[in-house]
């Protein structure tokens, strides 16, 4: 059986020059980066050095780069560290309804514990949200904005650049009056190493990262804080990362982290443009030769990888299973919601109407993936489908 993997949004393989480059790390250059003798001072300009590669691909400076277990801490370091550094005895924080789990669930928490107040903006039916929208609801006790850069289920990439150039003009203006600037920031998780970043040109104060979405090893990411930004440590201990996240560094972690960035920044352009191709044949495949397909998210502005689909009159979970038994691997959704039995927020969301809601497959891919695997993929797809909607009611009663 061929197999195929399309599920490049959920995690990615380590690349192979990345775990060559990791291996001496977890045994023969050991070293603590903290301790002044030699074993250690070798691997403090390791980690020194990664630091750096970050900080060119992202345009900032390599002090204003801080390691962190993910995406996830990283998300929470943002929110918690800027909400518990403010001085308002009730912050305000600006999000979106569509954002990933990370960001949600973090504000919701905060919420729920009279932290903070919070608002949760709309998104129109392909999942942009409205840079104005944005700007209207900043009240005197905001402090943060927080948007995702690209939606990891549909692909929306949304207009950071409009939004910080809008919020940099209010900042100006609240800096006269002596208030607090409001931070801006973006989970960049699914788009550092598939498309070019720059957090001067976003306007951007916090950016976090996450190593195994661009073929490194997972539990290992790094946030962006841009200097002046006020922000408290959730981890306390030692004095590691400028006691902004104490705890001994990751260092394999951190080295593939590296390594996976030096590469994504060699290959990224080339990158785009071929899986973009291939992402583009399948979804002509499927709107050509399927009936009842509805495609989600911006038919511009989206991911090169990311192809969401809906099929109506039946289950994307259903799909995802039937694929699966023919060695392809997709997603109705997020993985890090997949199997609680809700409609996806970010559909809901969208007003993706409720009949349909369940029908969204995912389709994202990388760097192994071939214009073969996107024929198989048709043609097992085109036979799930059929075999799919000939046993589903809801199909029979609306053809």
């Amino acid at each position: 059986m061929k197999k195929v993997y399309l599920d490049y949004n959920a995690t990615t393989p380590v690349r192979k020059e990345v775990l060559e480059e990791m291996l001496p790390y977890f045994s023969e250059k050991f070293g603590n980066p903290s301790s002044l003798h030699r074993f250690g001072q070798e691997t403090r300009k390791v980690i020194e050095d990664v630091r750096k590669k970050i900080a060119d691909f992202l345009n900032a400076d390599p002090l204003e780069i801080y390691f962190t277990s993910g995406g996830t801490e990283s998300n929470n370091l943002a929110i918690k560290g800027v909400v518990f550094e403010s001085k308002f005895e009730k912050p305000h924080v600006i999000t979106t309804k569509i954002e990933h789990h990370a960001v949600l669930e973090v504000c919701k928490w905060l919420e729920e514990r009279n932290f903070i107040e919070l608002t949760l903006l709309d998104v129109d039916k392909f999942g942009m949200v409205n840079p104005d929208d944005v700007i209207k609801n900043i009240k005197e006790n905001t402090v943060l904005v927080s948007i995702m850069h690209a939606n990891n289920e549909v692909g929306t990439i949304q207009p950071l650049k409009e939004i910080g150039e809008k919020l940099q003009i209010v900042n100006s203006e609240r800096i006269k009056k002596g208030v607090p600037e409001v931070y801006f920031h973006t989970d960049a998780v699914q788009t550092v190493g598939k498309i070019d970043i720059d957090v001067n040109k976003l306007k951007l104060h916090l950016l976090s990262l996450s190593a195994h979405k661009f073929y490194g090893p997972k539990g290992i990411g790094a946030i962006y804080i841009r200097k002046g930004t006020r922000i408290t440590s959730l981890i306390q201990g030692g004095h590691h990362e400028r006691e902004i996240r104490a705890g001994t560094e990751n260092l394999p972690g951190i080295v593939g982290l590296g390594k996976a960035i030096e590469v994504a920044k060699e290959k990224m352009y080339e990158e785009e443009e071929r899986v973009k191709k291939l992402r583009d044949k399948l979804k002509s495949l499927i709107t050509e030769n399927i009936s009842d397909v509805l495609i989600l998210g911006h038919p511009e502005k989206t991911l090169p990888n990311t192809l969401s689909v809906l099929f109506k009159y039946v289950e994307g979970e259903a799909v995802v299973l039937q694929l699966d038994m023919e060695g392809i691997a997709t997603s109705s959704g997020s993985a890090c919601s997949s199997g609680s039995g809700e409609s996806s927020h970010v559909l809901r969301a969208m007003n993706v109407p409720q009949d349909f809601i369940r029908g969204a497959v995912r389709f994202s891919l990388g760097k192994d993936n071939t214009e073969d695997d996107i024929i198989y993929t048709f043609e097992k797809l085109k036979d799930v489908i059929k075999k799919l909607r000939d046993i589903s009611p809801l199909y029979k009663k609306n053809v």
